[in-house]
């Protein structure tokens, strides 16, 4: 137990690495959808939208790597 809660396995991390994973695609395809788009947007908005798609793309990038780390059952 680590303070007073149980443990949790490689299984439920992963689980949550992956989910947030969705989460940030999800974020960047509307990131890109509102940079395509046609609607005026202001250049300090467009900059905004661009670092967010470049942070968002790497931490994207983090994730998928700790996602593929984490192997599928323990080998004993």
């Amino acid at each position: 137990m680590l303070a007073g809660r149980p443990m949790r396995g490689r299984g439920w991390i992963k689980a949550l690495l992956q989910d947030e994973a969705r989460q940030v695609r999800a974020r960047i395809a509307e990131l890109e959808r509102d940079l395509m788009v046609s609607t005026p947007m202001g250049r300090h908005r467009r900059f905004e939208a661009g670092h967010e798609l470049r942070n968002a793309k790497s931490r994207l990038k983090c994730l998928e790597e700790c996602i593929a780390e984490i192997p599928e059952k323990c080998r004993r």
